[in-house]
């Protein structure tokens, strides 16, 4: 049988989608597309339905029931870079197969990761990991991103000292911070994948490692144009709701009162609240 091949995926390969101020994403490979999730669901139950509006319905059923297992068949591969503290998330998804550049072989370039100026926030009053949205006055971040550039600038200038004196390249290198950039090539499959975008491309993740998700979602989204649509509609856009939260959706509808209260009213009802379409707004700002 033919490798599946993907126009769209095709056009993509080697090709550096940018992120950040000296990152990227790029596809190095892939294996297989909304046609390889069909075939090997249809290897379960048969040869089933053939058109291209069946095959984009079969994918919406496989997703929408959480049948997942035919998704693991697709499997991307990307050459990513990015600042040490983005990775340092990134990893967190452990079903990935990944390899990075290691600073006790490689000398460390010296890139380092610098904020653009409306990233610059003050910590949020309600969410321990996050930023404020307001912005800061532009002094405050003059000061920042001096004092950023400044000990970066420090910090590399003595990591090359140490390395003029012969000082093994692991020990030169410990003092390097989580703004400096690493790289790696990082492999997993579409199921685990689209785990790792919904939790990444969330409002709530760090804006940084959004946008590398982002970047990551534009490939799948041209390798797999249904099973995006479906991700899209059924797992990005959509919401999950506690048995709590069922009852009291059916106590409104009956025009009652809604018994959640405190906090689990403000969880239910952002819930309740728009969402824009990722998928869209992402491709708008390119």
């Amino acid at each position: 049988m033919a490798r599946i091949t993907v126009p769209a995926a095709e056009a993509l390969m080697d090709k550096e989608i940018k992120v950040l101020d000296h990152g990227f994403v790029r596809l190095v490979d892939y294996m297989g597309g909304d046609a390889r999730i069909v075939q090997t669901a249809r290897v379960s139950y048969g040869q089933g339905t053939k058109t291209v509006r069946e095959d984009a319905g079969l994918i919406d059923y496989l997703l929408r029931h959480q049948h997942t297992s035919p998704f693991e068949h697709v499997v991307f591969e990307f050459h990513c870079k990015m600042p040490i503290f983005v990775a340092r998330q990134w990893i967190r998804h452990r079903t990935a197969r990944l390899n990075e550049i290691s600073g006790r072989y490689s000398v460390m370039s010296s890139e380092f990761y610098l904020p653009p100026r409306d990233q610059i926030k003050l910590q949020s009053s309600d969410n321990k990991q996050g930023r404020n949205p307001e912005d800061v006055p532009a002094e405050l971040q003059d000061k920042v991103l001096e004092l950023l550039k400044r000990d970066q600038e420090a910090t590399y200038n003595n990591y090359e000292e140490l390395l003029n004196d012969d000082i093994a390249r692991e020990l030169a290198r410990i003092n390097l911070p989580l703004s400096m950039y690493t790289e790696w090539y990082w492999q997993m499959d579409l199921k685990n994948l689209f785990h790792f975008l919904k939790l990444r491309m969330d409002a709530h993740a760090q804006w940084e490692i959004q946008e590398y998700a982002r970047a990551i979602a534009q490939i799948v989204q041209a390798t797999c144009p249904n099973a995006y649509d479906s991700f899209d509609r059924h797992i990005v856009n959509a919401e999950r709701f506690s048995a709590n939260e069922i009852d009291a959706i059916n106590k409104i509808v009956n025009g009652e009162e809604n018994p959640l209260k405190g906090r689990n009213l403000k969880e239910f009802q952002e819930k309740l609240e728009t969402k824009a379409p990722v998928k869209e707004q992402y491709l708008e700002d390119k």
